[in-house]
């Protein structure tokens, strides 16, 4: 996969201008993705960005409008990633528990360094995507957000994998619920795996995340 080189699309209303149009855009993309990382979304500013990466704190402003805009774009380009990931993981496999299977391991795994987009680590924003992306939504102008498809990409995600739940079993009720469920807590456990190990069973090495939610979403659909 490494040697592919793919343009993850993001919807224009998500920018002022589009970071990938330059390479002060670039910078500001990555930088942002580990200073987000380093000092968490509520101390991040957009004077601290600037001063990292040797700008004015206007011409970041010329990219995002505010850096809630900017986790927007950040969680966008995650999930058209991964996206992008889990049609190459299910394409031209023909048994739908297969591709299933496929889909959770994605969800679950250990988040590894694309090479194909050299402005983005990956592994880095995954983390943000665990710690950070709830503050996205959990917002009161979610509902206008929502309808000017700012969660979308997600919501695909969600989407594909629930059509194949349906594939597995039609009369399954829940199938939009159970994906965003695997999902959310597959993170949760990622989290408190490093941070509040009591609250999970997850064992280095043994994929137990992988293990826990493959099981539950094959035993929860027959």
């Amino acid at each position: 996969m490494e040697n592919l080189h793919i343009h993850i699309a993001i919807n224009p209303s998500l920018y002022t201008k589009n970071p990938e149009s330059s390479d002060l855009g670039k910078k500001i993309v990555c930088k942002s993705i580990e200073m987000i990382d380093e000092l968490g979304f509520e101390a991040f500013t957009f004077k601290k960005l600037g001063i990292a990466i040797g700008s004015n704190e206007s011409s970041i402003y010329r990219y995002f409008e505010s850096k809630h805009a900017l986790l927007i774009y950040l969680i966008n380009w995650y999930w058209s990633w991964i996206e992008y990931k889990l049609v190459f993981a299910t394409t031209n496999v023909v048994s739908p528990n297969e591709r299933l299977d496929n889909a959770i391991k994605l969800f679950t795994e250990q988040v590894e360094a694309d090479n194909s987009f050299t402005f983005i680590n990956e592994v880095l924003l995954n983390k943000i995507i665990i710690s950070e992306s709830a503050k996205a939504y959990h917002t009161k102008d979610v509902d206008k957000e929502n309808e000017k498809g700012f969660y979308k990409t997600y919501k695909r995600v969600v989407q594909r994998v629930s059509n194949i739940v349906l594939e597995i079993n039609p009369r399954f009720e829940f199938p939009h619920m159970l994906i965003s469920t695997v999902i959310e807590g597959a993170h949760h456990q990622r989290y408190f795996s490093k941070h509040l190990p009591a609250l999970t069973d997850v064992e280095e090495g043994k994929n137990n995340i992988l293990r826990f939610y493959t099981d539950l979403v094959q035993k929860t659909i027959a």
